[in-house]
């Protein structure tokens, strides 16, 4: 089978205080830290280990604040961007640790999901980092949370990218019927695909590779189907793939994240990513509609 695990540990901390990220303000302790970096490489191994499974592996670490910043999470990338039999690793990152280490990464495996917080620091030291991936020849997709105070900010790295690095935005959904008709063309003409994570798809019994496929995996071993679905499926130390893996329709009302939604069958999401799918870049060949 062809696996994707998106694993989150204990870390809930973050370097950035975003106001409207719930881990912006929080400060883990030293036994927290402690216990995510014991789960970090716990997971790292257990895939490591997987080489004579026959599975291929897909990996996306989304921890709730921001990992690069702890080293455990870049040797986690390094090892992993080595390892036969993982075709990608990805991380989300906002992009504020240094990216000297890199030149360790397997640039055929690494990628990155890189988030742009205007406000939190200035756009040319976030281009500087950019660009230094793009140098190394690290796929990377960049993006931002699409407040109106931030639509300047995003436009300007669209920008200054070069065309083929894709910059997505993500449809702010706190507030209902948040954009007017002219903000969304605004974005479109940032983020062509903008309009697909617009809606809150719905997704009840649909059929969905979460659960399947795609796993959910938290800190110690638990499993759930994905990131919003509370439900426990197993636990991947105890049950292994096989033990977890089951056709699994879709138990929520709709689905409105890109980690999510993008795994439903139904929407063909890899006619617009691909094989960029896990880090959200998408199709080269996509960009000469634009």
């Amino acid at each position: 089978m062809n696996i994707t695990l998106y694993f989150r540990g204990s870390l809930s901390s973050c370097n950035y205080s975003c106001p409207y990220c719930p881990f912006s303000k929080n400060k883990d302790s030293a036994e927290t830290l402690a216990k995510d970096r014991q789960q970090v490489e716990t997971f790292v191994n257990w895939v490591a280990a997987q080489q004579s499974s026959g599975h291929r592996f897909s990996i996306f670490f989304n921890p709730y604040g921001e990992g690069l910043v702890h080293a455990w999470y870049r040797e986690a990338m390094i090892t992993l961007s080595h390892t036969p039999h993982i075709d990608r690793v990805a991380i989300q990152t906002n992009l504020s640790a240094k990216l000297d280490w890199t030149d360790s990464l397997n640039p055929n495996t690494a990628a990155f999901w890189a988030t742009y917080h205007p406000g939190e620091t200035e756009e040319k030291r976030f281009l500087s980092r950019c660009f230094d991936l793009i140098e190394r020849q690290i796929s990377l997709s960049v993006g931002s949370v699409g407040v109106r105070s931030a639509f300047e900010r995003i436009e300007s790295i669209r920008r200054e990218l070069p065309e083929d690095v894709y910059v997505w935005v993500n449809a702010f959904k706190d507030r209902k019927n948040y954009y007017q008709p002219h903000e969304i063309e605004r974005l479109r003409a940032i983020d062509p695909l903008f309009e697909l994570n617009l809606p809150d798809y719905e997704s009840l019994n649909h059929p969905c590779r979460t659960g399947e496929t795609v796993f959910f995996v938290q800190g110690s071993g638990i499993v759930k189907r994905c990131y919003s679905d509370r439900r426990v499926i197993g636990h991947l130390y105890r049950d292994g793939l096989e033990g977890l893996s089951k056709t699994r329709p879709c138990q929520m009302k709709s689905c409105g994240c890109y980690i999510g939604y993008v795994h439903m069958p139904e929407l063909e999401m890899e006619r617009h990513y691909g094989e960029g799918l896990l880090e959200r870049q998408r199709l080269k060949e996509t960009y000469m509609n634009r």
